[in-house]
């Protein structure tokens, strides 16, 4: 048993009218408001095409970090390819992970003056040579992944009591999908012990955060060390096979009045001896998008407290293109350092 629901997307995605669809939106529409993280089944998605993304994960962690480095972010002015342990941050503090990021494949933008900011997310991504089965596995994958994030979209819309094509026009031409392919290293027992602590800060997989896009699926291993505050307390979200782990942004938060309130949740390193691999998708909004928030049925809007920042320091940007450049420059300062030192402290 585990402290969240399992939900079972099988028949709201094969007969969305159905009396079992039905009852899919209804649980869906109860979890969200609540807490906004679960565990998705019935998704669909090959079991083999998920085995051959975590073997070759795997192997990218396995090769020479020569080659990693070869496709280091700070290479990339979109953000993209291998960031270093320590080289992403979370509340101000770095993360003991290290990751490869992948994200629309786009050519390099040509920038104009007065276009926006955030067409400096665009471009293309930096893949391993020494590995080309990586790309071979990710990008089928990341397409069945897109199918599930939209069917989902349109169960999340008809929660809120709208259409189910609510959303469609946020996405559109396509997401602005972020793929994180993610080690996390072993817990050092000299660095200060190996137990969680009060607060859990010196095994900082991924500080405390909310995720800043639409949606965010998880594939993940058995070493845990994911959690969800629920109430005030820290929750285990471990493993269960056959499942994704779903959780909801800021966006949502922001489009729903906080009626969808976008969970707080962090990876505490996994204990010596042994790493976690996580491979994490974001379904986004089109970077272009400026997001509306729902007009919600009355006995919705009765419960939804606002879906604003009470952090003025991270305010939630009804542009998503401008928030996700706000939070990138934030997340990797080496990068931000290197291509957008312009924009630093505007």
């Amino acid at each position: 048993m585990t402290a969240l629901p399992v939900l079972d997307l099988t028949a709201f995605r094969t007969d969305p009218a159905s009396p079992a669809a039905a009852g899919f939106v209804d649980a869906l529409r109860e979890i969200c408001h609540e807490v906004s993280f679960f565990y998705l089944a019935g998704h669909g998605i090959a079991p083999g095409l998920e085995a051959e993304v975590v073997a070759q994960s795997l192997a990218f962690f396995d090769l020479p970090e020569a080659d990693r480095l070869r496709v280091e972010n700070v290479n990339s002015p979109a953000f993209r390819g291998y960031t270093r342990t320590g080289g992403e941050y979370t509340a101000g503090r770095p993360d003991r992970r290290d990751q490869l990021d992948i994200g629309p494949e786009d050519p390099e933008p040509v920038l104009g003056e007065g276009d926006p900011a955030w067409l400096r997310m665009r471009g293309p991504n930096l893949w391993p040579a020494a590995l080309p089965g990586l790309r071979a596995a990710v990008e089928p994958w990341v397409e069945q992944m897109q199918t599930t994030g939209t069917t989902l979209m349109r169960a999340l819309a008809l929660a809120l009591g709208q259409p189910a094509e609510f959303f469609a026009p946020i996405v559109d031409p396509r997401p602005d999908f972020r793929l994180k392919i993610i080690r996390y290293p072993a817990t050092d027992p000299s660095s200060g012990g190996t137990d969680g602590g009060t607060d859990g800060a010196h095994r900082q997989g991924v500080g405390a955060h909310r995720d800043t896009g639409f949606m965010s699926m998880i594939l993940q291993d058995d070493v845990g060390g994911l959690q969800v505050e629920r109430d005030g307390t820290w929750v285990d979200v471990p493993r269960v096979p056959g499942t994704y782990v779903v959780n909801l942004g800021e966006m949502v938060q922001l489009l729903t009045h906080g009626y969808f309130r976008a969970a707080v949740h962090r990876v505490l390193s996994p204990p010596p001896g042994v790493d976690r691999l996580s491979v994490a998708y974001f379904h986004n909004p089109a970077l272009h998008a400026t997001l509306t928030p729902v007009d919600l049925p009355p006995d919705l809007a009765a419960l939804a407290p606002g879906g604003e920042s009470t952090d003025p320091s991270n305010p939630i940007l009804a542009s998503f293109g401008l928030n996700t450049l706000k939070v990138r420059l934030r997340s990797h300062p080496d990068v931000a350092a290197r291509w957008h030192a312009d924009l630093l402290g505007r």
